[in-house]
């Protein structure tokens, strides 16, 4: 009985000393997980409550006409019934795919890149300033010569999407790899590692913080890239959320302008929640991660 209320330990409590009772102590008297939600959820909702009174303050000044900035009751009423609405969930179809679609592709040239680049010399010396150049490049500078090679149509969005987003992915790939530990490398090689069982089981574990941390940002610009995108390339048979944001401006219909720009502004929170649960897991798995105040 016990080791059982010591956490699983198979040790008896003399046994216990030092840091491991510690550790213990600290479980055992560490916050509840409805505290350590509400400990990180809070200053969440504060911030929005702050923001919205800021919005509304400012409708209150008459600084602009109710129709061109509504207030946050006519916004959010617009947005209850824009989430309801078949145009939403049309328009999150058409931009998903493309957003999935772009940003698969990014990955994948990102990834081989970064790792040709990381690894051979002549490509380091040829192509590793000229990756982050391109990484600073903004995204609406390419769609001049997107439109110019393949006019108003899909494939000009894609081709903006990945040469936004696959930079970022190529550059978390090469300074995940530079920071692998040369002595870990050499172990694995003792122990019979070579080729792409080294860079499975060696490298790319060990660079794989570095490099979820770079598609991470490679989703962000790929992002940015697709709304830029669908601003500007408005295909008249395809709804999408940059398309019906574009509609709502033309037509002065700034509640639903503003409930557009929320659901982008939640479709970003979303994706950033899954990517701080994969680092989450990550951290853990490697053991950098306090598992009493996780």
């Amino acid at each position: 009985m016990a080791s059982d209320t010591l956490a699983g330990s198979s040790r008896t409590p003399a046994e216990i000393t030092g840091l491991d009772a510690l550790e213990i102590a600290g479980r055992a008297h560490g916050p509840g997980r409805l505290r350590r939600a509400w400990s990180t959820l809070w200053p969440k909702l504060a911030a929005l409550a702050l923001a919205i009174a800021l919005w509304q303050a400012v409708v209150w000044t008459g600084w602009k006409d109710p129709w061109a900035l509504p207030g946050p009751a006519v916004v959010f009423t617009d947005l209850g019934d824009y989430l309801v609405s078949s145009a939403l969930w049309d328009g999150l179809a058409t931009t998903g795919r493309r957003a999935a679609v772009g940003f698969a592709a990014a990955v994948t040239v990102g990834l081989v890149l970064g790792l040709a680049v990381a690894r051979v010399k002549v490509l380091r010396a040829a192509l590793g300033s000229m990756i982050t150049a391109l990484q600073t490049m903004p995204s609406i500078a390419w769609f001049p010569l997107a439109i110019l090679l393949f006019q108003l149509s899909e494939q000009a969005i894609f081709f903006v999407v990945v040469l936004g987003a696959a930079p970022s992915v190529a550059n978390g790939v090469i300074h995940g790899v530079d920071y692998v530990p040369p002595l870990l490398v050499r172990a694995g090689r003792n122990l019979g590692a070579r080729g792409l069982h080294l860079y499975r089981y060696v490298i790319a574990p060990a660079a794989l913080p570095a490099i979820v941390a770079g598609l991470k940002q490679g989703w962000a610009f790929a992002w940015r890239s697709l709304m830029a995108g669908e601003l500007l390339v408005v295909i008249a048979t395809r709804t999408s959320i940059g398309a019906q944001l574009t509609y709502a401006r033309e037509l002065s219909e700034a509640p639903r302008l503003m409930a557009i720009m929320i659901v982008i502004l939640l479709v970003g929170l979303g994706v950033d929640a899954a990517f701080g649960a994969a680092d989450k897991a990550i951290r853990r798995r490697w053991g950098v991660l306090d598992q009493a105040g996780d």
